[in-house]
């Protein structure tokens, strides 16, 4: 993913936000969707480090599973080009642990 990133010049982190919003709200019937991620992702796009951090979080919660991200993973995008690499992965990594409890066949990659 962020080597699609970097390729397409930024392009492909507004389409994984919209991809990503728009099935948090698909599965958990909250959060701002897709388009809600687009909008912020091209206006105030370290909202969205916050945003969907905070959305990943409370699938967990929901479930009553101790999340391995929080809101506060955020606060990696104070940290250049390094922080913004640790949060796509970590985030990644929650979303695609969700899914594959959920019965997904994501790869074990990323």
């Amino acid at each position: 993913m962020l080597l699609l990133s970097v390729v397409t010049f930024g392009i492909w982190t507004v389409v994984w936000s919209y991809q990503n919003g728009e099935e948090l709200k698909q599965y958990a019937r909250t959060g701002i969707g897709g388009v809600g991620y687009l909008f912020i992702t091209f206006l105030i796009a370290p909202a969205t480090m916050f945003l969907m951090a905070s959305e990943v979080e409370q699938l967990y919660r929901t479930e009553g599973k101790e999340p391995p991200i929080t809101t506060i993973w955020g606060l990696w995008f104070l940290l250049p080009i390094i922080g913004n690499i640790i949060w796509y992965v970590k985030i990644q990594r929650a979303i695609n642990d969700f899914w594959v409890a959920h019965g997904s066949t994501v790869s074990p990659g990323l």
